[in-house]
C-alpha cells in the first residue's frame, strides 16, 4: 500500500496472527529485501471477481467495523528497508466542505505534537475508530520507530492537499536527519483524523534515457479463469519487422507490474528503457498481489504457483504476438525472480535466453539470516528490541534448515509466517545445480552495493557457470539491489529516495539481447 490511497469498498479486515507478508495484500514486503512488518491486523482485499468467496470468508472476518472501514496498521521495525507506518481508517461518511488552510494547520499541529512527545494531545484529534485502533501507546511507537530509523525531525512545513472522492488529505513533508518522508493525514467530514500514512516524500520520475515517443503500451491479460492477471505490453513504435521481447519476473512480495518500491519503479524503467531501444517488454501484476485471497488461503503455495507458472505462460503469450519474433523471447528475473530463472528455464524451452538481476544462489533462509545481522548492525548500535528480533529470526531460520521442518510445522514458527510447504519446496531447489544444467544463453548482473543479495551470491553464479559458453557475468560498483546508483554503505533509507535503473544496465541488457542468435526453428 506504500504510496497508494485506497477507499473502503470491497475491503475486509481480519484480526489475528501475522500472515505471510508475501501473501498479505498491498504490503511492499520482500523476504529477500527484508522489509519486515510487525503486522497486527491483516487486510484482505476481495477482488471483484472473487465476490463468490464472501459468504465463505465472512465468518472469518467477524471483526470488521460495521461501517465497512478499512484498517491497516503496519509498524515497520528498524530492520527494514524503511519504516512505512500505515494506519488507515476510512469511514463511509462524506467529507464536508472545509477550508484547506484549517486542515493544513491541523495536520501540521498533529505531526508536531507527535514529535514533541505530546501523544495524548495528538490522539484527541482522532475520530472514534482511530481512537479505538491507535491508542496513545501506538502513537508513541510511531515516534520511536521513525526517530530510530530516520533520526530527529528537522522540519515539517511543506504541505499539499488532495481531495480523492469523499476524503480530504493533507501531505506534510517530514525532513529528518537521515531522509525524508511524507505524513499523509486523512480528514473526515467532522475534520477529525480518520487515516494516517507515512510514505516516501519523493515521487517517481521517468529517466532521461527514456523516449516516450519510441514506444506504445497496451493492456493485456495473462492466464485465464480465476487467476487472470492484468499486464502491460510495451512495444516499439517504429519496428523494422518483428522485434525481440522480454518477460519481467518479480522479486519476493505482492509486487505490482512496475515492482514499485517507495518512489521507485524499476520494472517500468526496464520496460521503457528497453522499448526505447527497440525491445518489447511484458510486465504484469504478481499473482500474490492480484489474487490475494486465493493465495492467502492456499497453505500449499510454493514458488511454482507464486512465480514460475506465470513466467512460463508469459513467454507463450509473447510468442503468439504478431509484432514479436517468437524465436527471440527472453526472461529477465529480479531478486527472487532471478533465483528462479533456472527453474523457469527447465519448464520453458522456448525462451531464447535469460537475464538474472541480483539473484541469490544461497538459500533464501540464509539470506534472511545474513540480512538480519547486517541491518541490525548497520547503524552501529543494537537495541534490545533489535537483538530480540534477530534472535527470533535466527531461530526460525534454524528450523527451516533442520529436519524438524514438516508440513505440519506451525507458520508462526517460520520466517515471516510463511507456510511450511513454501520452505519445504524451496529446500528441494538448488539454484547452482539447476543453473549448471541450463543450455540457453545467460546474463548475470549484480550491484556491488547490494546488501540484500550480495557479491557472495554473484560468486555462486560464477561457480555454477564455470566453463560454460554463452554466459556473461558483470557487476556494478555503485549500484544497489534495484540497480540504482548510490554512494557508501547501502542502507534501507535509500529506497525512499527516488531514482532509476542505471542507464548502463539498460544498455548492457539491450546490447546483449541484440547479440543473441534466434532459437533454431
Amino acid at each position: 500500500m506504500t504510496g497508494q490511497y485506497a477507499g473502503p469498498e470491497g475491503l475486509w479486515l481480519k484480526e489475528g496472527r501475522p500472515w505471510n507478508h508475501d501473501f498479505c495484500p498491498n504490503l511492499q514486503f520482500r523476504p529477500i529485501a527484508l522489509q519486515w512488518w510487525l503486522t497486527t491486523l491483516i487486510l484482505i482485499r476481495l477482488e471483484s471477481d472473487m465476490s463468490h468467496l464472501k459468504p465463505v470468508l465472512q465468518p472469518m472476518l467477524r471483526n470488521v467495523d460495521p461501517v465497512g472501514a478499512m484498517l491497516v496498521w503496519q509498524l515497520g521495525s528498524a530492520f527494514g528497508r524503511g519504516i512505512c507506518i500505515l494506519l488507515t481508517v476510512l469511514a463511509l461518511a462524506p467529507a464536508a466542505a472545509a477550508d484547506d488552510q484549517t486542515r493544513i494547520t491541523a495536520a501540521k499541529t498533529f505531526v508536531q505534537q507527535v514529535f514533541d512527545e505530546k501523544y495524548e494531545e495528538a490522539a484527541t484529534r482522532f475520530d472514534a475508530t482511530m481512537t479505538r485502533s491507535l491508542p496513545v501507546s501506538a502513537v508513541k511507537k510511531i515516534h520511536t520507530d521513525l526517530t530510530r530509523q530516520y533520526g530527529k525531525l528537522q522540519k515539517a512545513d511543506k504541505t499539499k492537499t488532495q481531495s480523492p472522492g469523499e476524503y480530504e488529505i493533507v501531505y506534510v513533508t517530514l525532513e529528518f536527519e537521515k531522509g525524508d518522508l511524507a505524513a499523509r493525514v486523512v480528514f473526515d467530514a467532522k475534520e477529525q483524523i480518520a487515516g494516517l500514512f507515512f510514505v516516501p516524500a519523493e515521487q517517481y520520475q521517468s529517466p532521461a534515457y527514456v523516449k516516450q515517443n519510441a514506444f506504445r503500451e497496451e493492456e493485456v491479460s495473462l492466464g485465464n479463469g480465476a487467476l487472470l492477471l492484468p499486464g502491460t505490453l510495451t512495444l516499439p513504435t517504429n519496428p523494422q519487422g518483428r522485434v525481440a521481447a522480454v518477460v519481467l519476473v518479480h522479486g519476493s512480495g505482492p509486487n505490482d507490474r512496475d515492482e514499485t518500491i517507495g518512489p521507485n519503479k524499476p520494472f517500468r524503467d526496464l520496460a521503457h528503457g528497453l522499448a526505447t531501444r527497440g525491445i518489447a517488454v511484458l510486465r504484469y501484476e504478481k499473482r500474490t498481489r492480484q489474487h490475494q485471497v486465493l493465495m492467502a488461503l492456499n497453505a500449499k503455495l510454493t514458488v511454482k504457483e507464486e512465480t514460475i507458472d506465470d513466467a512460463v505462460a508469459a513467454v507463450d503469450l509473447l510468442r503468439k504476438r504478431s509484432e514479436i519474433d517468437p524465436q527471440r523471447v527472453f526472461v529477465i528475473g529480479h531478486s527472487l525472480g532471478a533465483m528462479l530463472v533456472p527453474a523457469i528455464a527447465e519448464l520453458q524451452p522456448d525462451a531464447c535466453g535469460f537475464v538474472c538481476l541480483a539473484g541469490n544462489t544461497q538459500p533464501l533462509q540464509t539470506l534472511i539470516a545474513e540480512q538480519t545481522k547486517y541491518l541490525v548492525a548497520v547503524d552501529g548500535q543494537v537495541t534490545p528490541e533489535e537483538k530480540a528480533h534477530q534472535e527470533k529470526i535466527l531461530q526460525q531460520v534454524a528450523l527451516v534448515d533442520s529436519d524438524k521442518l514438516t508440513e505440519t510445522t506451525a507458520r508462526g514458527e517460520l520466517p515471516f509466517a510463511v507456510p511450511p510447504a513454501y520452505w519445504i519446496h524451496l529446500n528441494s531447489y538448488n539454484v547452482a545445480t539447476s543453473a549448471a544444467r541450463m543450455t540457453r544463453p545467460v546474463m548475470v548482473l549484480q550491484g556491488e552495493r547490494d546488501y540484500q543479495v550480495t557479491m557472495e551470491d554473484f560468486a555462486g553464479w560464477k561457480k555454477a557457470f564455470k566453463g560454460k559458453q554463452r554466459v556473461l557475468l558483470k557487476s556494478y560498483p555503485t549500484l544497489n539491489h534495484l540497480f540504482i546508483t548510490g554512494e557508501g554503505k547501502s542502507r534501507p533509507q535509500e529506497y525512499n529516495a527516488a531514482g532509476n535503473v542505471a542507464e548502463e544496465v539498460i544498455v548492457d541488457i539491450a546490447e546483449w539481447i541484440g547479440s543473441q542468435s534466434p532459437l533454431k526453428k
